[in-house]
């Protein structure tokens, strides 16, 4: 045994971020990885086995998160990543003088760190819309808005809105 005790900074459950899938079972609509990125596929054109023996899929996609038309190719029967792509719903509290969102989910638990993205072309003026109907919702006082997070690979972003009647 040495002297010294092994320090661990933090510790997590071990759980990934993406999930192996094979290629040749992606399925337009579904997420994959490309260059590191979340993508959601847009088209898959598929070639026949050639005399090197592989049928090749080529993907299409958009990053989730930017809208960047991304392309890939795989041969059918090789395993690539999937994301972990989760919708998460929060009642808007606040918007912060700085432009953060104040959300809190069912549970009660604050989450103040997603920044309002105005002049993103991929939301377009969405998140000024949550603006307009959250400041409308203050001086009434008749609704709630809610609105709902992409989480994946460790990103987050508002992706939607509704107001509802309170």
């Amino acid at each position: 045994m040495s002297d010294e005790e092994t320090q661990f900074e933090s510790a997590d459950a071990g759980a990934s971020d993406t999930i192996p899938v094979q290629a040749g079972s992606v399925r337009k609509g579904g997420h994959i990885v490309i260059k590191g990125k979340p993508c959601k596929v847009i088209d898959i054109s598929t070639s026949k086995t050639g005399k090197h023996g592989h049928a090749k899929c080529k993907f299409v996609a958009l990053n989730i998160f930017t809208g960047a038309k991304q392309e890939d190719m795989q041969p059918a029967g090789h395993n690539m990543s999937a994301p972990l792509v989760k919708k998460m719903e929060y009642s808007l509290m606040d918007i912060t003088d700085d432009d953060y969102f104040c959300m809190m989910n069912e549970a009660g638990d604050m989450k103040e760190d997603l920044q309002l993205l105005e002049g993103n072309e991929f939301i377009g003026d969405m998140h000024k819309k949550i603006r307009e109907a959250f400041n409308e919702s203050q001086e009434k006082g008749d609704k709630e808005i809610m609105v709902t997070v992409l989480c994946a690979m460790g990103q987050e972003m508002v992706i939607d809105f509704k107001a509802i009647n309170v």
